[in-house]
């Protein structure tokens, strides 16, 4: 098995007293103790770094080695230097340390001495260096070579990047046993039983400017004015927002997180060592105090092994689609509102102007039956009724100018105005105008319905959570990297020989959590239920919404043509006990009842004709669009 060998710079040629060769070639020939140098002197004049080794370790049967780097010795002088290079063994970290020069041991960090070779690697005086290679007396190589193994690891480990664990998404059938109709229910012809296509949410596609079906410039003007400042649709715009900024939030773990700065215990620490600390199992019997200061820069990355970033980013991408779909249904519920409230009020205006002609013809027939009492031809009983009939009218005005009132600010708010001084008018030039609805439409319309969108993003955001709580389950790799300055003086802190820097993986591996992770999934799961319950009670509802809007279109036409019929012959009997009257042949009760009638009559069909408009705005907000957006 070929061995890899890694040395930091350096040539140190100072002669080692045991052998008189330069120190490298000590520890690789004559089996010089790295232990045994720490007492030997070094001359500040000496050319090259000072002392430094390697050390292979093999793990297990594979071509290569991963390599150890160990200090092999330290200066006690007082104008000694030191260096090392270490790698921990816990996280397989290969760590350069700094090469600034200490002043003397009491500014030597003790933390930093690396221990002695672990127990039954060699002998006291055995050759360290027969653990090497033998043969190679050459220059020592790059020191790079560390590097570009991490680099081939890291290379090694993107290669396999590629599995996401957790059910791919797939969207599942509104119903599962149960076949949905192709078209909705039609005057003549009944529900048409097929198997329902898979649905293509269209929930993206414009709607455009669906209120123009009804022809009324007023409603066209406030409806832009709406979707303008309406509150609600603010807020949902910022739920879109915010939904974007998480989804971006979540792609950011693919990439390599740099901070700087955050130095544990402080990047400018003062510390005091403690008497007792342990060193080679005893206690040091030496204190120091000193200062550190340390300017790092770190990296993290998490290898995404196991699809937990992928799957993240998926949810997140599922949710921000949720989220503009949930703006969509604002805009939708918001525009459905002001035509209905703009209808309600263009009702209300008509029922107060057939009231307020009402109390004029009623009046008109209170004086008349007032001069036909000064001529004794009726009784007080007469004008009593009349009266009545007339009080009773005036006081239906204050109730609608209520309603109407409640109605305009209700519309004001919808349009983000104040209440106050806020005016619409209804008595345009172009009343509206009840659409023609066309005698089927086919179910793809509900595609346009933002709340089936909407829901089925969320089926797919809750199936990415089933990926991620299965990928806990797997170890968790990271890439950690430090590169900083650290020196015990401030005059030497950012020197070049005041470098440091460590890069390598770190593995975590979950081996009990008390049941964390199983419980999470088993949650993610039940949640993924939940979703697929809701995106086929959504469907449903929908369908029951379209019908129930079909059919109100439907029986209100039929409806609101019977209710016509009825105030042209409530019209007539009115005239007619009127000339009867007139003529003595009845009393005054058939007349305040023909009267009565027709002005039910009249505001029914006044009623019916707003309900008809309402019920064509909500067929399009139960569609999602106007039932022109398949033409």
């Amino acid at each position: 098995m070929k061995e890899l060998k890694f040395w930091d710079i350096g040539n140190h040629s100072h002669p080692h007293p045991c052998c008189g060769l330069p120190f490298y070639a000590c520890v690789l020939e004559c089996g010089g103790n790295p232990e045994s140098f720490r007492g030997t002197p070094l001359l500040d004049d000496a050319p090259g770094p000072r002392i430094r080794g390697s050390r292979v370790w093999k793990f297990g049967r594979g071509s290569a080695a991963l390599p150890i780097f160990y200090l092999l010795g330290q200066s006690l002088g007082a104008s000694g230097a030191a260096t090392s290079a270490q790698t921990n063994l816990n996280d397989f970290r290969i760590a350069h340390r700094s090469h600034e020069p200490k002043q003397s041991l009491a500014m030597t960090d003790h933390r930093r001495i690396i221990p002695p070779l672990p127990a039954g690697e060699g002998r006291e005086g055995e050759s360290f260096g027969r653990q090497f290679s033998t043969g190679s007396r050459k220059a020592l190589p790059n020191p790079q070579s560390a590097m570009k193994l991490s680099f081939l690891f890291l290379l090694a480990a993107i290669t396999i990047t590629g599995c996401a664990v957790g059910p791919n998404y797939h969207r599942p059938a509104a119903l599962p046993n149960q076949p949905l109709p192709q078209s909705f229910t039609t005057v003549a012809h009944g529900t048409n039983s097929v198997i329902w296509k898979v649905a293509q949410p269209s929930a993206n596609v414009p709607r455009g400017n669906w209120w123009e079906v009804f022809g009324n410039s007023e409603l066209d003007t406030l409806e832009l004015l709406a979707l303008t400042n309406n509150q609600n649709i603010a807020a949902f715009a910022a739920q879109f927002e915010q939904a974007r900024d998480l989804m971006v939030e979540a792609r950011s773990e693919f990439y390599p997180q740099l901070n700087a700065g955050g130095t544990p215990g402080g990047d400018f620490a003062r510390q005091h060592t403690s008497i007792n600390a342990p060193a080679k199992g005893q206690p040091a019997g030496a204190a120091y105090t000193y200062n550190t200061f340390t300017a790092p820069i770190y990296l993290g990355w998490e290898m995404d092994l196991w699809g937990r970033v992928r799957r993240l980013s998926e949810a997140a991408h599922a949710r921000f689609i949720a989220s503009a779909d949930d703006l969509e249904s604002a805009r939708l519920d918001v525009a459905a509102e002001v035509a209905d409230d703009f209808f309600t009020l263009r009702t209300l205006d008509q029922q107060f102007d057939l009231v307020a002609s009402t109390i004029e013809a009623y009046q008109r027939s209170l004086d008349l039956t007032k001069n036909l009492r000064h001529g004794g031809a009726v009784s007080d009983l007469d004008v009593a009724q009349a009266a009545t009939q007339l009080h009773s009218a005036e006081a239906q005005l204050p109730n609608i100018q209520l309603q109407r009132v409640q109605a305009l600010h209700a519309l004001a708010i919808l349009c983000g105005e104040s209440p106050v001084d806020f005016f619409v008018s209804t008595n345009s030039p172009a009343a509206a105008t009840v659409p023609e609805i066309p005698p089927s439409l086919p179910s793809d319309l509900l595609e346009h319905r933002p709340d089936i969108a909407s829901a089925e993003r969320q089926m797919a955001a809750a199936n990415a959570d089933v990926g991620v709580a299965k990928a806990a389950f797997f170890p968790t790799v990271r890439i950690n990297g430090l590169a900083a300055f650290e020196s015990v003086d401030a005059g030497t802190w950012f020197n070049w020989s005041s470098r440091l820097w460590s890069v390598g993986p770190s593995v975590q591996l979950p081996l009990f959590t008390g049941f964390y992770n199983r419980a999470n999934l088993a949650a993610s799961r039940a949640a993924w239920d939940q979703q697929v319950a809701n995106y086929r009670q959504t469907v449903l509802s929908a369908f029951g919404e379209v019908e129930d809007e079909l059919a109100a279109q439907r029986l209100l036409a039929d409806e609101w043509d019977a209710e016509n019929q009825a105030v042209v012959a409530a019209k007539h009997a009115l005239e007619v006990a009127n000339n009867q009257y007139k003529d003595g042949l009845v009393t005054y009760l058939n007349v305040a009842t023909a009267q009565t009638t027709a002005l039910e009559q009249e505001d029914s069909a006044v009623q019916l004709e707003g309900a008809r408009l309402t019920a064509a705005v909500n067929l399009i907000k139960a569609l999602g669009c106007n039932w022109q957006a398949e033409q």
